[in-house]
């Protein structure tokens, strides 16, 4: 399959995500990482974004809360080239009602191929990657090919892009 280049700008477009266990460690490290983050615009799903809007004092485009759909807001937003960058801190050791949601949000992530943290050490790693401050090209799959083996491959734009 061919593939083709998708430009982040260098504000990237970062969705915070995380199960009710990790919210506490999502704020530490929201706190922790103010100054970076203000940088980029941010999305969260609901009971995240308005705790992390009170905490950063700042706007965050909100969804539903993940059980209500928001994980799967978030990932139409990576399919749609809107979201560029997850961070997700979901609970490994427990059950959540809306499972089904969160694995088809991780599969959209690898299939758009976007930086992915799902705890505090990798979203640590990733937010002080030097490649946070510039643009970069993230390889991905080409699916022109899929897209007209199914017959809607001109309804959909393959050339999205961030320019911020």
């Amino acid at each position: 399959m061919k593939r083709s280049n998708i430009l982040i700008g260098k504000k990237k477009h970062i969705a915070l995500v995380a199960h009710d266990n990790k919210k506490r460690e999502l704020i530490e490290w929201v706190r922790f990482n103010r100054q970076t983050l203000l940088r980029h615009a941010l999305y969260a799903t609901g009971t995240t974004g308005t705790l992390l809007e009170k905490e950063l004092d700042a706007t965050i485009t909100k969804f539903e809360s993940g059980p209500l759909g928001g994980d799967l807001q978030i990932g139409a937003r990576i399919a749609e080239r809107e979201i560029d960058f997850l961070i997700f801190f979901w609970d490994p050791l427990e059950s959540q009602s809306h499972d089904p949601d969160i694995k088809a949000l991780l599969r959209i992530a690898a299939v758009w191929n976007i930086p992915v943290a799902c705890n505090r050490a990798s979203a640590d790693f990733m937010i002080s990657s030097p490649l946070m401050s510039g643009e970069y090209e993230r390889l991905v799959e080409d699916y022109h090919e899929y897209r007209e083996r199914l017959g809607n491959g001109s309804e959909t734009n393959n050339s999205g892009s961030h320019n911020s």
